[in-house]
C-alpha cells in the first residue's frame, strides 16, 4: 500500500490530477484538484489505495489527517469513496468534524449522495472516533462531464469539478449566475465559493 506519492504534477483535471514521480505518471482523483499547480515544484500527495476486480484507483490528500478522515468516512455503511471525497471537498475539516461531533444531520445532508440516513450513520459510527486527528482545517498542499457554459475558463473548470463530485446539474446552475459575478478569481476560489454555497443552500 501506498502512503504518499512525492512529484511533480503535470495535469489537473476536474476529477484528478497526474502525479510524475521518476517518470511515471499516477493518477490520482481528488476532492480539491485546483488546489494543486502543474509546475516543477515538488509536491507530497497522501493516498489511499483501492483495489477491485476491474480497478486500481489512486485518491490523493494534501495532508496525512485528511487522508485519515477520508478512510474513517469510507468506514461508515452507505458512503462511498466518491461521497467521502465530495464530504472533503467542503475544504473546511474542522467544520465537517464539528458537525459529526455535534451531531449535526443537516450540514451533512448537504454533501451528495447523502441522505438523513446516512449522515445519522455517519455521527453514530465517527462521533467518539475523531480524537485521533490532529490539526485540520482548510487544504494544505506539503511541498518536498458536460462541458461547462461558462466562458470564464477558471469558472468553467470549478463548475466542471463540482459535477464531478456529484452535484446536481440543476443546482450547480442555480450558483454559477452567482459566481460569474465576480470575475478574475481562480479555479480554486470559484470552487471554494461554490462549495460553500452548495452546502449552505
Amino acid at each position: 500500500m501506498f502512503q504518499y506519492l512525492e512529484g511533480r504534477i503535470t495535469d489537473v483535471q476536474p476529477a484528478y490530477i497526474v502525479v510524475d514521480v521518476h517518470g511515471v505518471g499516477y493518477l490520482v482523483r481528488a476532492a480539491n484538484p485546483y488546489q494543486y499547480e502543474v509546475g516543477d515544484k515538488l509536491v507530497r500527495v497522501y493516498v489511499h489505495q483501492t483495489i477491485s476486480d476491474t480497478a486500481q484507483v489512486l485518491y490523493g490528500f494534501g495532508s496525512l489527517d485528511e487522508k485519515r478522515l477520508f478512510e474513517k468516512l469510507l468506514a461508515v455503511s452507505g458512503i462511498g469513496a466518491k461521497s467521502a471525497l465530495a464530504i472533503l471537498a467542503n475544504g473546511d475539516q474542522a467544520a465537517i468534524i464539528r458537525a459529526i461531533q455535534d451531531n449535526d444531520v443537516k450540514f451533512l445532508t448537504h454533501f451528495p449522495g447523502v441522505g438523513k440516513k446516512t449522515a445519522q450513520q455517519i455521527v453514530l459510527d465517527l462521533k467518539d472516533k475523531l480524537e485521533d486527528l490532529g490539526e485540520v482545517g482548510l487544504f494544505t498542499t506539503e511541498t518536498v462531464a458536460d462541458a461547462p457554459t461558462s466562458t470564464n475558463p477558471q469558472l468553467a473548470d470549478a463548475i466542471a469539478a463540482l459535477t464531478a463530485l456529484g452535484y446536481r446539474d440543476r443546482d450547480v446552475a442555480k450558483i454559477e449566475k452567482t459566481l460569474n459575478q465576480e470575475p478574475g478569481k481562480t479555479t480554486d476560489d470559484y470552487l471554494s465559493a461554490g462549495l460553500k454555497l452548495l452546502t449552505n443552500a
